[in-house]
């Protein structure tokens, strides 16, 4: 199995948030967990181009997604890296 491209930290340096481990836990203690039949992309915490980012790379299965859907498992776990 390969290794993925992107790692957590910077999936929210692209996302424009803090991405330190203790703000990425932050984030993740704040924001969990997701309800089961929410999107990711649709929650409100997200700007419209967060979202947008979020849901294009889910959608064209693009070498983020791996990362985006590890974000998407610890929101909804409710817990941090």
């Amino acid at each position: 199995m390969e290794n993925p491209t992107h790692s957590l930290p910077s999936l929210f340096k692209q996302l424009g948030l803090a991405d330190d481990a203790e703000s990425i836990d932050k984030f993740v203690a704040t924001h969990s967990p997701l309800k089961p039949d929410l999107h990711l992309a649709d929650a409100f915490f997200w700007n419209p181009s967060q979202a947008d980012l979020l849901r294009k790379e889910i959608l064209d299965d693009a070498d983020w997604a791996e990362v985006v859907d590890q974000l998407d498992v610890m929101l909804r776990k409710g817990r941090g890296v």
